[in-house]
């Protein structure tokens, strides 16, 4: 049967389609523009919009498993309902949705909130589901790479709690993983919630010495002020989400990012290897 990846030309959803294709799978990619698509020799490619319900249903004809992956927009709720109404219609009973971590925590927070939602439907309506709920993504901090090489700040509002951050190339190897174990059960297994996180627990103060230490130079923390830090962002993005981060970024100042017990072996034996660290990612980057 065949894999239906959403998100399929972005930063996870391309890597989610390799391992699958490198694994044997049947994959089929949603994208809004086949022109600028780039995929694995198999891949089946279907032109389609979350908004646009006719072309969810014929991406979705014949799909056994779903890889469910919303951008941050304005309607990703909305995305979010109608693609799994869609794919409820289609019979589609193997799904994995990647949502956030702590979307009950931070309530506020407009993309936590609305991933929540999402969640609640899942569970309420007994769709057969993983549920991935990856912490702050540490490639988010090449958008700050400027700042830390240039200006020797690293101005993220972490704070002290604490994030556990997470590489995206373990998010997607570990979501294949998931949609494969899915896909080739039997029946349609149970619904499950998975914390990805990364291997350790890091302050601002403990990413700046990182830095300080891979650049050979002290690197300082700057990331208290959360209303300088939506300025910036609105440099370079749209002001309601600037804004958006912006509030993500006073909840980790006030509750962190942390992992659960347990969290860490769960992903390194599903893995089977170590996750990758933040030190290891602030070296790739400073050597490029």
């Amino acid at each position: 049967m065949t894999i239906l990846v959403t998100g399929a030309t972005g930063n996870i959803g391309s890597q989610v389609v390799h391992h699958l294709v490198s694994r044997g799978a049947d994959v089929r990619a949603l994208v809004r523009d086949p022109s600028k698509a780039s995929f694995p020799a198999g891949v089946e490619v279907a032109k389609g919009d979350f908004l646009d319900v006719d072309s969810l249903r014929a991406a979705m004809s014949g799909v056994s498993t779903l890889f469910l992956l919303n951008a941050v927009v304005p309607d990703e709720f909305t995305q979010a309902l109608i693609a799994l109404n869609v794919a409820r219609s289609a019979g589609i009973e193997r799904i994995v949705y990647l949502s956030v971590i702590h979307p009950d925590v931070y309530v506020n927070v407009p993309h936590f909130a609305g991933k929540f939602g999402v969640e609640r439907m899942i569970e309420q309506m007994g769709i057969n589901a993983t549920i991935l709920r990856p912490a702050y993504f540490i490639q988010n901090d090449l958008m700050i790479r400027d700042a830390i090489t240039g200006y020797g700040v690293y101005p993220m509002p972490v704070g002290d709690k604490g994030l556990a951050m997470i590489d995206v190339r373990d998010i997607a190897e570990i979501a294949a993983l998931e949609l494969l174990r899915r896909e080739q059960a039997a029946q349609p297994l149970p619904l499950d919630r998975i914390n990805l996180v990364g291997p350790k627990t890091l302050t601002g103060v403990d990413i700046a010495d990182i830095w300080s230490d891979v650049l050979g130079r002290q690197i300082s923390y700057a990331g208290g002020d959360t209303e300088a830090f939506e300025q910036n962002l609105k440099q370079f993005m749209p002001p309601w989400m600037a804004f958006d981060m912006r509030l993500m970024g006073e909840r980790f100042l006030t509750d962190g990012m942390l992992p659960e017990g347990g969290d860490v072996e769960r992903l390194t034996t599903l893995l089977g290897r170590p996750l990758r660290s933040y030190r290891d990612f602030a070296a790739e980057a400073a050597s490029a």
